[in-house]
């Protein structure tokens, strides 16, 4: 199958998910505890992650989490050459809906340099096991990853993994999925 298909039908599986909230929380619950609990979450200061679209998997708990746990997040704006630069958040930041419709901090929040993310939650519509993924097409996080030196895992729905497709040269697998 071609990414592009493979896309739609990633998202088709996502506004499923969406549509059916109790399937979608508690799959969120039972990855969110294997998350938790492994050393990724646990070794990590600083994480990069987004802000989820309603039809993605909810970061909303991380966001709780790592301000009890002290841990220091960083989110993504999309700068001008197809880039992503990560900023220091805080409960306070303010955000700003993106021209992809994605809430990102606004430009007054500090930015964070790469080597300083320790883990690096990777969004995306399909997943092999493996953990290569496709996106929403624009090719960010792989030029992001491309010279990124620290650890990167996935939350995805079971629903989201496809194995029946062969990653690109430029694709950047996911060190570690963690899905339900």
């Amino acid at each position: 199958m071609e990414k592009a298909q493979l896309r739609k039908v990633g998202l088709q599986a996502l506004k499923w998910l969406h549509s059916q909230p109790a399937i979608k929380q508690q799959k969120e619950m039972l990855i969110l505890a294997a998350f938790f609990a492994d050393e990724l979450w646990q070794q990590a200061q600083t994480i990069g992650l987004i802000r989820s679209l309603s039809i993605e998997f909810s970061t909303a708990e991380i966001f709780q989490q790592a301000q009890i746990a002290g841990k220091q997040l960083a989110v993504p704006r999309s700068g001008t050459n197809k880039e992503l630069l990560f900023h220091q958040v805080t409960p306070e930041t303010n955000y700003e809906l993106s021209s992809f419709g994605v809430e990102e901090p606004n430009e007054q929040a500090p930015l964070i340099e790469k080597t300083a993310l320790d883990l690096l939650i990777v969004p995306g519509v399909i997943f092999t096991t493996s953990g290569y993924r496709i996106g929403f097409g624009g090719g960010y996080y792989d030029r992001y990853l491309t010279d990124f030196t620290g650890r990167t895992c996935s939350l995805v729905f079971s629903e989201q993994i496809q194995e029946n497709w062969q990653p690109e040269i430029f694709d950047r697998q996911v060190e570690k999925i963690f899905f339900k």
